[in-house]
């Protein structure tokens, strides 16, 4: 290095430097807590840990490197050490204060990691300032769990700025509610009744399940999960699960699905299957006084009255019957309109032989 000329020593000598003010320097020193920086005085300046990071046990050496040069802000003249005392983190935050005033009053959205999950929301830092998304502003669905958040990257605009006060808000709530109106507006541009299309089980509850699509949910009901019957939807789907879906029907924002597909009807090869006169095999599925219903397969039932069970007489199924129960029985009865079969079990079994009409005994009349 060049010695330095009279003129530029006198300058130096005389330079002076104030609380407050913002100066240059280049880094001569790094130690694991401190920073050592020529700024140009005729004292070096020192920027401790704690005044360089949020971070409490953060070894300085892995963030700075000699020869570096930053900004930073005096805030003693003399240490008591002869030393000039430096912030660099709260320049940084005072410029990020500003960054974020500009985000505030131009509405921008901005993007930072989460730092801190705390009981009531989360804690990120743009530029050295700290920004605070409340639990209700986190999402637009309630969320149980906030720690999931922990190290992710959000995006989120700035509702509330307020330095003074220590009072910056941010709201990712409103991003996600706007991004899903503009999903839900799209969705609905191109679906119409009786589309195929392919949806995430999001909740399943005792009535049904509803179908995230992509912008809006649409509901599953129960009774359209299957051309049988389902006694439980959480026994037949998952959160998460994908599935093809038939909109069923669409009635403003509300849809309705199901997996009860035409195609695969039943009903469109009973008329063969279960034509009157043949022997079928089915499964009683429900009881009543007057009759049980059978299935004889998913999404087809058939009933056998109380009188076409036996040839003795039976006063209600439950008697001789019981759910579960596999059964075989002939079809009497075959309506395809009105979907409606009967059957007998009667049928298949033989008549019972009639006992001979008992001999009455002739009187003779008597003599007269």
């Amino acid at each position: 290095m060049s010695e330095m000329s009279f003129e530029q020593m006198l300058e130096e000598s005389l330079k002076t430097i104030h609380k407050g003010e913002v100066v240059e320097g280049t880094v001569i020193d790094v130690k694991d807590d401190e920073i050592v920086l020529n700024i140009g005085y005729k004292a070096d300046g020192i920027i401790s840990r704690s005044e360089y990071t949020n971070e409490p046990n953060v070894d300085l050496r892995d963030l700075v490197k000699v020869g570096d040069t930053m900004e930073a802000k005096v805030l003693q003249v003399n240490d008591g050490d002869g030393q000039v005392a430096l912030t660099y983190k709260r320049l940084a935050a005072e410029k990020g204060n500003k960054r974020l005033e500009e985000a505030f009053n131009n509405q921008e959205v901005l993007t930072a990691t989460v730092t801190q999950v705390l009981s009531g929301g989360l804690s990120v830092v743009v530029d050295e300032a700290r920004v605070f998304i409340p639990a209700s502003l986190v999402s637009d669905t309630y969320e149980k769990n906030l720690e999931k958040f922990a190290n992710q990257e959000i995006e989120f605009v700035i509702t509330e700025f307020n330095p003074r006060r220590r009072r910056i808000i941010g709201d990712r709530k409103q991003l996600l509610a706007a991004k899903k109106a503009e999903l839900q507006k799209a969705l609905f541009e191109r679906i119409n009744v009786g589309d195929v299309i392919e949806g995430v089980v999001k909740n399943v509850t005792d009535f049904g399940a509803f179908i995230d699509l992509g912008g809006a949910d649409g509901l599953l009901h129960i009774s359209e999960m299957s051309w049988g019957r389902v006694e439980n939807p959480k026994k037949v789907l998952n959160v998460g699960d994908k599935l093809k879906v038939l909109l069923k029907d669409i009635n403003g924002s509300k849809i309705a699905l199901s997996l009860k597909f035409e195609d695969e009807n039943p009903w469109l090869t009973a008329a063969e299957k279960y034509e009157v006169g043949n022997v079928v095999t089915g499964r009683i599925a429900r009881m009543t006084d007057f009759g049980a219903f059978v299935e004889l397969e998913p999404g087809v039932d058939a009933l056998l009255h109380v009188s076409q069970i036996s040839h003795e007489h039976i006063d209600k199924p439950s008697d001789v019957l019981k759910v579960g129960q596999e059964i075989e029985a002939k079809v009497v009865d075959f309506n395809g309109e009105e979907k409606k079969i009967s059957l007998s079990m009667k049928a298949l079994q033989a008549a019972p032989e009639k006992e001979p009409a008992a001999e009455e005994e002739v009187a003779e009349a008597p003599v007269e």
